[in-house]
């Protein structure tokens, strides 16, 4: 048995890093309410009309995927300015832009009535049938431009840093080890991760932006047009890789975290890299599972849709799960708040791959993918995986200097994984008995599993609220653990 080491955080805390927590739990906590008003007037309990239905699913949609960014930028930030420069004044430009594209989108959805869905599908922005005007429409289409410059200059300044430290983001993802078979066991895996996230997340923005910029075109010079085939293998080839790269930056809070808990050092390996290795691939490459009902794809691409499904989950999953599990092993640990949210993230990313891969088989997406399956798999995915990384690390940070009340947190964090898991399996459920998604009404067969879900959904809100109101305490406390 190790001996246990106390969570305290030997590093400052960047004020920076302070707000961007701060602002993601409490947005993500009022998107959770907006989540809840969708789900309760599918279950009759609320009477919203279809185009407010709409609105607060674009604002849903919008607004998790962006906070989910942020989120996971916190983390990658506080870990990787540990090992290579990073800029402060980056930092808050990101910040900067992100709050503009927010006011632009809110704006947007709010004032001008815009409610195409954050996927803003070609042509949809600009065939609104009288709804929301192109005016709407751009200042939307602008917000994400806005979020998406700011990320993009955040995973350059990082890539730089990275390159400077380490000769280019390659040898930071450890390729050059990996090639050699010399392994330094000593090389950080927040550097790794880190990499990955830089690789394909630039790719990603960028194809985003390219057709963000068509399409704001398009607005206002309609014979500026792109193919629509195209336009959408870029959004979700975008969309896929920002979402996912999320998961990929909270993820470093485990690689950090855990083993102050347990007492042991997490070490890289063979096998370390070449998961990330396989997963900078198949992230970008699996994202034609989106497009499996599209029938005019190209058939290699659905195929390769589906193979890469069954594969994109394994490798770096395989070796953090299996890593944490190992790591926490006889280890003598002390099951504390942000070790027990870590580990429930844990279950929660290797328990949303399941319907992820299911709804990735041709011939059962078919039935399933219009359907409540979805939602529930990136619920999943979302609530129980990425979302208790983030708490876990701002449990940690901001418990550095203030014990935490062990019982309430305990409490909350029991209710909320209660909650979360009711909350997913309902979607599931519902997807399973073909009810679908993205209806603002639904038939009285159906209302059952929105009911299950509007409780359930109650739970985790209440949960939420309580985690959220002792993390924004103590990050707005001054300390000598924070840093400009």
């Amino acid at each position: 048995m190790t001996t246990y080491l106390p969570p305290v955080e030997s590093k400052d805390t960047s004020f920076g890093v302070k707000l961007y927590l701060g602002t993601s739990m409490v947005v993500v906590l009022l998107m959770m309410v907006v989540g809840l008003l969708m789900r309760a007037a599918q279950a009759g309990w609320l009477d919203i009309p279809a185009d407010i239905f709409y609105q607060l699913m674009t604002t849903h949609g919008a607004g998790m995927v962006g906070i989910s960014g942020l989120a996971g930028a916190s983390i990658m930030w506080h870990f990787l300015s540990r090992h290579v420069h990073l800029s402060r004044t980056v930092l808050y430009i990101n910040y900067g832009l992100f709050l503009s594209g927010v006011v632009l989108i809110l704006g947007s959805i709010f004032w001008g009535g815009y409610a195409g869905g954050w996927t803003f599908l070609w042509p949809l922005p600009a065939k609104s049938m009288g709804l929301w005007s192109a005016d709407a429409a751009a200042s939307f289409i602008l917000g994400l431009l806005l979020i998406g410059v700011g990320f993009l200059i955040f995973n350059l300044d990082a890539g730089l840093a990275i390159t400077r430290r380490y000769g280019s983001v390659l040898r930071g993802l450890g390729l050059d080890q990996l090639l050699s078979g010399e392994i330094r066991s000593d090389h950080p895996p927040t550097v790794v991760a880190s990499s990955m996230v830089i690789i394909v997340n630039t790719l990603g923005i960028l194809s985003g932006a390219v057709v963000l910029v068509v399409t704001l075109a398009n607005l206002y010079f309609p014979e500026l047009v792109i193919n629509p085939l195209l336009a959408k293998n870029l959004i979700y080839f975008f969309g896929h890789v920002f979402i996912n790269a999320t998961i990929y930056m909270s993820v470093i809070a485990v690689y950090e975290l855990l083993p102050v808990y347990a007492g042991r050092p997490w070490k890289v390996s063979r096998p370390f890299y070449a998961a990330w290795a396989a997963a900078t691939v198949f992230v970008m490459a699996v994202y034609p599972h989106h497009l499996l009902l599209d029938a005019v794809m190209p058939a290699p691409l659905l195929v390769l849709g589906q193979i890469v499904s069954y594969l994109s989950g394994i490798p770096v999953l395989l070796v953090t799960a299996y890593g944490a599990l190992l790591l926490v092993y006889r280890s003598g640990i002390q099951w504390q708040v942000p070790a027990l949210w870590l580990m429930l993230a844990m279950f929660g990313w290797a328990g949303g791959v399941i319907p992820a891969i299911v709804d990735g088989t041709i011939q059962i997406n078919k039935v399933m993918h219009n359907t409540m399956w979805v939602p529930g798999h990136f619920h999943f995915y979302l609530l129980i995986g990425l979302l208790p990384m983030v708490i876990g690390f701002g449990l940690h940070i901001t418990s550095a200097h203030k014990a935490l009340n062990v019982q309430v947190q305990r409490t909350f964090f029991f209710l909320y994984f209660a909650g979360a898991v009711a909350f997913s399996v309902a979607f599931l459920a519902g997807g399973w008995a073909s009810v679908p998604r993205r209806w603002a009404q639904h038939w009285p067969e159906w209302m059952a599993y929105d009911q299950v879900g509007s409780l359930a959904a109650i739970v985790v809100i209440i949960a939420m609220v309580g985690v959220v109101i002792a993390l924004v305490r103590r990050l707005l406390e001054r300390n000598h653990g924070t840093t400009a």
